[in-house]
């Protein structure tokens, strides 16, 4: 009877307590799940790629990629918009980006050509996606304000993911080099435009015409290689130290980014 009495008292005792946790906790705003929503849209598209590549689907893969980018744009502007920016939503981000744009384009490349060299493509392909995992790790950890250091995720993922989508047969120990250099370039130091926090007010109009005008073109006369292109622009212009976030500011912002930094 005693024993009985001592469980009863525990049990209530633990009801209690989760009774009490239960009333501090608050259920999620609308404004913390959109830009988590928009995330997962860009964890469906990696897994949808991953899923294309399994049935040797390879060119819609990589446009899976593509559009994977585009969600990847796309949170962090919503949850800026709607201040619902959480240290769930960047864990969570970062998880996705090493699925759309570590695995899925390794994965993508192996089964296209990087296969042939056999354990050197295997290691290949491994060490790109290793890279982008050191690579959002380091972004999480390290916040320098400014040009991204090393080439971003999306990119690199992209970048590689091109060549598929722009029908570039290559040999394999090209496409295992290109694999290399830009998963080395994702590690690197190497400074790369961030343009994720222009603005109406700090943007030049006509230059942002004129990059528009450069993207929309490149599509109508390159069509499925305007990717290729768009993006080997963007790593090229990080090794010749080019900032295309700081060209794009108006030159009042522009100064006075300058004189912050200093």
């Amino acid at each position: 009877m005693y024993r009985g009495d001592k469980e009863l008292r525990s049990f209530l005792r633990i009801r209690r307590l989760m009774g009490r946790k239960g009333k501090g906790n608050k259920p999620m705003e609308f404004r913390h799940i959109l830009p988590n929503m928009v995330t997962s849209g860009n964890l469906l598209c990696g897994l949808f790629s991953l899923i294309l590549v399994l049935h040797g689907r390879y060119i819609p893969a990589a446009w899976m990629i593509f559009f994977a980018v585009i969600f990847d744009g796309f949170d962090g502007k919503v949850a800026r918009m709607l201040g619902g920016g959480s240290q769930f939503g960047l864990e969570f981000d970062s998880l996705a980006d090493l699925v759309s744009f570590g695995v899925a384009p390794s994965i993508l490349m192996y089964q296209v050509s990087v296969r042939e060299l056999h354990i050197l493509g295997a290691v290949t392909a491994c060490f790109f996606a290793l890279c982008v995992a050191l690579r959002l790790a380091r972004f999480n950890v390290v916040h320098v304000p400014g040009p991204f250091q090393g080439l971003p995720c999306p990119a690199g993922g992209l970048f590689v993911s091109s060549f598929v989508i722009a029908g570039v047969n290559m040999p394999s120990w090209a496409t295992a080099g290109v694999l290399g250099l830009t998963g080395l370039l994702m590690i690197s130091s190497i400074p790369y435009a961030n343009m994720k926090k222009l603005t109406k007010k700090t943007a030049d109009k006509v230059k942002c015409l004129a990059l528009f005008s450069m993207f929309v073109l490149s599509f109508v006369f390159l069509k499925s290689g305007a990717p290729l292109f768009l993006f080997a622009m963007y790593i090229v212009s990080g090794l010749v130290r080019f900032d295309w976030g700081q060209w794009i500011l108006k030159p009042e912002a522009r100064n006075e980014a300058l004189d912050h930094k200093n």
